[in-house]
């Protein structure tokens, strides 16, 4: 194996007693010596199953140190690290496996008996966590003749929500992997120094590669957490000293409704990131009050997930803005035409660089439609303003166009969850007999409140050109949400058949 794609093992030999892991429920703590010890043992293992160069090794487990033995085991002796999203149902992931085919899964004792249906998929399985994983991480087995491996072979493949159809395999090589790292700790001025506690789901990019394997390659230290509460990060947040963190927005909508975020001033933390989707303005407020660093971030399984890079004083002044590129990877906004979309003019978003994505699995189709001329085809709309930073304005498949108007849902959004009355709002488009669309909000009120629709519409004409105003007002008790935090609007597009 290249020296350079092991840098676990390089970072152990630079920061050997160093805490790289750290388990928020046990409180137990791994320094890279350890950590490279436990990935070098399960990667002999693998071997002695029968795992070879580009076999896929399959993972269901919470959070957890296994995500990061396996992932390291893997990269290693060259084979493929698989992280399966439990959240879903057991034919929904056995459709992942048949597609996959992994040699080996993984899965954790805290599941118990709900998955066994699955061991009749793969060929083997083990059970991670006990007494058993424990020998497979502590044994040492001899682990030098291994397969020569490149920075294009693949190290993971991470499949997609499937929100809008049946989940793609994305295929991370090496090279994905490292450059996006690389890209985060030299635009992000990340330290060995930094602290992060981890709650999302590490089947998901932003798990493992927004801040986990930047933080780890740099030097710094990351605690796995698992069940998330607003309460519980704050104590987290000053237990461990952590110093940047990245949650999604609804995480951010409980967290800062908490008394503990009133009482704490956070005195270790540098900047607090937000990811997955556009974050309402009111969360800007309320670290905006406390004198926090704050700001937005934007990616994608295909592309890194990390891509943009704003100051948090940017962030204030151009709310909503997810930055300026990256110093290692490029952006382009193109219009239906195929002409560059000028400034303030809305585009599909392109990226390219080295982070991006190697090909979508048993799907060539897919993978020629999302990367055209080296660019990755985000699928999603953006704009940029005179000084070059960049702002989401939304899915294109999300883009409403109701009366041959286009219509961008964040933007009513934005200004329906300033409302004092909401606490949370999306906005999708319905099929419409004399509009062709017609703009929907599904409203949920904050406690003990009641709104009119009379009222919200004379408050969204306050801002709104008439066109954009919802025709279609749904109160909801709560919005659906996806696996890693995401307003559901595919569910919402069902739950209006049904209303």
């Amino acid at each position: 194996m290249r020296w350079e794609l092991d840098w676990l093992e390089n970072r152990a030999r630079l920061s050997p007693n160093k805490n790289a892991i750290i388990d928020e429920d046990t409180n137990m703590a791994w320094t890279y010596k350890e950590l490279n010890k436990r990935s070098s043992s399960v990667a002999g293992w693998l071997k002695s199953q029968g795992v070879k160069k580009g076999d896929r090794v399959a993972l269901l487990s919470p959070n957890d140190i296994s995500y990061f033995d396996l992932l390291f085991a893997c990269g290693k002796i060259g084979a493929i690290f698989v992280p399966l999203n439990w959240r879903l149902s057991v034919h929904e992931l056995n459709e992942i496996l048949l597609d996959c085919t992994p040699l080996l899964l993984g899965v954790h004792q805290q599941f118990d008996n709900r998955f066994t249906s699955l061991q009749t998929t793969v060929p083997k399985c083990f059970c991670v966590g006990g007494s058993n994983y424990y020998k497979i991480v502590s044994n040492a087995i001899d682990n030098n003749q291994i397969e020569a491996i490149s920075d294009h072979d693949p190290l993971a493949m991470i499949y997609t929500g499937g929100t809008t159809g049946k989940p793609k395999g994305v295929v991370l090589s090496h090279q994905s992997i490292q450059w996006n790292a690389i890209n985060t700790i030299l635009s992000w001025n990340l330290s060995e120094e930094d602290v992060t506690i981890n709650y999302m789901p590490m089947f998901h990019t932003g798990g493992l590669n927004a801040l986990s394997l930047p933080i780890l390659m740099i030097g710094g230290t990351v605690v796995i957490g698992e069940q998330y509460t607003g309460k519980k990060v704050v104590y987290s947040i000053e237990q461990y000293n952590c110093t940047i963190i990245l949650l999604v927005p609804t995480m951010y909508h409980s967290l800062i409704q908490t008394e503990e975020f009133q009482r704490s001033d956070f005195p270790s933390m540098k900047i607090f990131l937000s990811g997955a989707a556009p974050c309402p303005l009111q969360v800007y407020e309320a670290f905006q009050k406390k004198g926090l660093a704050f700001k937005e971030g934007y990616g994608l399984t295909e592309a890194g997930p990390n891509n943009f890079f704003i100051h948090p004083e940017d962030a204030q002044e151009k709310r909503g803005s997810v930055g300026k590129p990256m110093l290692f990877n490029a952006i382009k906004l193109e219009k239906e035409d195929g002409q560059e979309a000028k400034v303030n003019e809305v585009g599909e978003l392109l990226i390219k660089g080295k982070h991006s994505f190697s090909h979508y699995w048993n799907n060539e189709l897919a993978t020629l439609e999302t990367k055209k001329g080296g660019w990755v085809h985000t699928g999603d709309l953006a704009k940029k303003d005179e000084e070059g930073f960049h702002y989401i304005v939304g899915r294109k498949k999300d883009m409403i166009i109701t009366g041959g108007e286009n219509v961008y849902p964040l933007e009513i959004e934005h200004w329906l969850a300033a409302h004092p009355a909401i606490d949370e709002v999306a906005v999708i488009g319905l099929p419409d007999e004399k509009w062709g669309e017609l703009v929907a909000a599904f409203i949920v009120a904050k406690h003990s409140h009641r709104i009119e629709e009379e009222d919200l519409i004379v408050y969204c004409e306050k801002k709104l050109g008439r066109y954009k105003i919802p025709k279609k007002f749904i109160p909801l008790i709560e919005l659906p949400k996806t696996h890693v935090g995401k307003i559901d609007k595919k569910k919402l597009k069902e739950l209006s058949i049904q209303i």
